[in-house]
C-alpha cells in the first residue's frame, strides 16, 4: 500500500467524516421546504453517535487483530536485534515543539526500551520517516533517536532507519539495511493491532520475526458495554477499518500472503 493510498484509507476510514457528512447533509436537507431529508441525515448522525458511544463496535473489529498473535511466553536466550517500527508520536507537534511528542502507541518505545536494557547483545533498529504529506518535514526517527538515546539505550546499539513512511517501506528498507542478518532471531515491536499487517510485510521477504505486540486497546475478550465515550468508541472504530483495510489493500497488491497472517 502506498503512503499516499494509506493516508486516503485513513480518512475515508475515520467515523468522524462520516458524522461530519450526515450533519452536512442534515444542514442540506433543512432548506428544503419540508425539511424532511434533513430530519433524516440528523437522525442517522444521532444513531451513528449514539451507537459508537455505548457499542463496543471498535472493540469488536480490533479484538481478531490483537489476539492473533499473544506476546511470547519468552524469548530466545540471544537475541539479534529489536525492530521497533514507528507511529509512537506526533511528528509535527515534535517539530513544532523541538522535543518528541508521544501519542497512544507510545508501548512500542518503552518496550523497546526495556528489551534493550535485558538484552544488551541485541541490536535496536527503529525505523519511521515522516508521516506528513508535505514535503520537507523532519522524519520521526530524529526525535525517536533522541528519546532512546535519553532512555538509556547505548548509542552503539542503536541504529536509525528514517526513510519508511508505510509499513511495507518499513519491512524493504529493513530487509535492505541488514542483508543476510534478517535470518537470525529478531523481535518485532508494534501494537497488537498493526502487527498481523506487519508480520504479513517481513514474512513476504523471507523474515522468521518473533511478534511482540504491545498498545493494546480491547480488553482480549468479548468487549462490554461501555459508557457514554463517544471519542473512544470513534477513534476504536478508526483504527479497526484503517487495519482491516490495509490488510486487504496489502494482500492485493503482493506485500503478504495472506489475508490475515497468522501465529
Amino acid at each position: 500500500m502506498t503512503f499516499f493510498l494509506g493516508k486516503f484509507l485513513g480518512w475515508i476510514t475515520d467515523p468522524s467524516l462520516w458524522l461530519l457528512l450526515l450533519l452536512l447533509g442534515a444542514l442540506i436537507g433543512s432548506f428544503r421546504r419540508r425539511g424532511r431529508g434533513g430530519r433524516v441525515f440528523l437522525l442517522l448522525a444521532l444513531l451513528l453517535t449514539l451507537a459508537l458511544a455505548v457499542l463496543p463496535v471498535g472493540g469488536w473489529l480490533l479484538l481478531p487483530l490483537e489476539n492473533r498473535f499473544p506476546p511470547p511466553a519468552s524469548l530466545p536466550e540471544h537475541i539479534d536485534g529489536i525492530l521497533v517500527l514507528g507511529g509512537s508520536l506526533d511528528g509535527e507537534a515534535s517539530a513544532a515543539r523541538g522535543q518528541p511528542v508521544l501519542n497512544d502507541s507510545a508501548e512500542r518505545l518503552t518496550a523497546a526500551v526495556a528489551l534493550a536494557h535485558a538484552h544488551p547483545e541485541a541490536r535496536l533498529i527503529f525505523s519511521g520517516g515522516s508521516s506528513s504529506i508535505w514535503p520537507g518535514q523532519e522524519p520521526e526517527a530524529r526525535y525517536v533517536e533522541r528519546l532512546l538515546l535519553d532512555l538509556g539505550v547505548p548509542p552503539a546499539q542503536l541504529t536509525i532507519e528514517s526513510t519508511s513512511r508505510t509499513t511495507q517501506e518499513n519491512a524493504a528498507h529493513l530487509t535492505q539495511l541488514l542483508g543476510a542478518q534478517t535470518q537470525g532471531n529478531w523481535v518485532l515491536v508494534t501494537s497488537a493491532s498493526h502487527m498481523p499487517r506487519a508480520v504479513g510485510c517481513f514474512r513476504h521477504l523471507g523474515w522468521q520475526v518473533i511478534p511482540y505486540p504491545v498498545d493494546y486497546r480491547t480488553e482480549g475478550k468479548g468487549e462490554p458495554l461501555k459508557p457514554i465515550e463517544p471519542i473512544a468508541g470513534f477513534a476504536d472504530l478508526s483504527v479497526a477499518l484503517h487495519e482491516w483495510l490495509g490488510l486487504v489493500a496489502y494482500r492485493i497488491q503482493g506485500a503478504t500472503d495472506a489475508w490475515l497472517p497468522a501465529p
